[in-house]
Parts: C-alpha cells; structure tokens; sequence
C-alpha cells in the first residue's frame, strides 16, 4: 500500500495541487493508497511529559499515533508532501517523527546506540517539498541529514526528494513542470 502523508494547513495551496495529482496518479492505476492529513486529522505534534514517558516503552496515549503507526506498518511506498518553510520541514511534520516513531516499534537501538529499523519496512520513501529558494540551499538537510539519520534509521528506504522551487514567485511552467514530473515519478 501507498501512505500519503500531507502537511498544509491551505486546501487552495500548490501543496494540495500535488496531493491531488498524486491521489489520481494511484487512482488511475488503480494502486491501494490512504492519505494522513496531519492537519485535517487535528494531530499534536508536541511530544509532551506524558507522552514521553510512554515513548521508550513503545507506547502512547494519542490514538492518532496509533492509527499513523498502524498504516505505515502496512505500508511499502511512503509519499511525504510539505512546504519548505524555514529551511526544513513544517514543525507538524518533526512532530509526526517524534510521536509515531516509537522506540520498539519504529526502531530500537543497536549495542553501539545507533538506530536500526525494528517493524517499518518501506521499499520506497519520496519527498515532494514547494519551496521559495533554490533546491540546492535545502540538499543537506533533506539528503544528508534527514535522509540517512531518520528515513533510513526508521526503515524508509531509498528515499528521493523533488522540489519544487520558486513555487510562489517562479512562473506558472513552473509549477506545471512540476506537477507533470510528479505524474511521471509516482
């Protein structure tokens, strides 16, 4: 199955143009999806004291969690669709990272500490970002460090990222270049 996780709080932004072209993409080929709508859903991305407490042993006390936790399980194509604000992603998106993935369920550390994938196992991870700067600016935090650190630790394997820059100030070819080399990745 295809996970979609989708993070824009703005249902007439560029962002939800790509959920909708990813959406008829999979449709049309007749591919299983589900869409985690991080904002529609309402998810907390505080990882708060009590959650925390819960969270070493795998545990937690928000059934949105649960459910997010549950899909990827199932899941062996990961979709992540977000703006680019700051440099990084959307603090919703870090939040989703640091509440779904539990210790003992997402991952578990090896006896040198490091994390290694536990139950996720996903054959594909891709990246859809919308950004104002140039993509190179964001390659080391999204390829260097997100990539290796968190996708691949968690069990998001051979991740890619596009981007697509200029999204409110480029020209419109812009934006439509990109919506057509999503329908041709996805």
């Amino acid at each position: 199955m295809t996970t979609i996780l989708y993070a824009h709080p703005y249902d007439k932004s560029f962002n939800h143009a790509i959920l909708e072209t990813v959406k008829a993409k999979l449709t049309s080929e007749n591919r299983e999806f589900c869409v985690l709508d991080l904002y529609a859903d309402g998810f907390n991305p505080v990882l708060d004291a009590a959650s925390l407490r819960l969270y070493s042993r795998g545990e937690t006390a928000d059934p949105l969690v649960t459910k997010y936790l549950r899909t990827l399980l199932k899941t062996d194509e990961f979709i992540m669709i977000f703006p680019i604000w700051w440099g990084m992603m959307p603090a919703i998106v870090k939040g989703f990272f640091d509440k779904v993935m539990l210790s003992g369920s997402a991952y578990q550390y090896d006896d040198k500490g490091n994390l290694v994938p536990d139950k996720i196992d996903i054959s594909r991870t891709v990246m859809l970002t919308t950004s104002q700067a140039d993509k190179e600016r964001f390659h080391p935090f999204f390829m260097d460090y997100f990539k290796p650190l968190v996708l691949d630790a968690v069990g998001m394997h051979n991740a890619e990222w596009y981007d697509c820059s200029q999204t409110a100030h480029g020209p419109a070819e812009n934006r439509e270049d990109f919506l057509k080399m999503v329908q041709e990745k996805i």
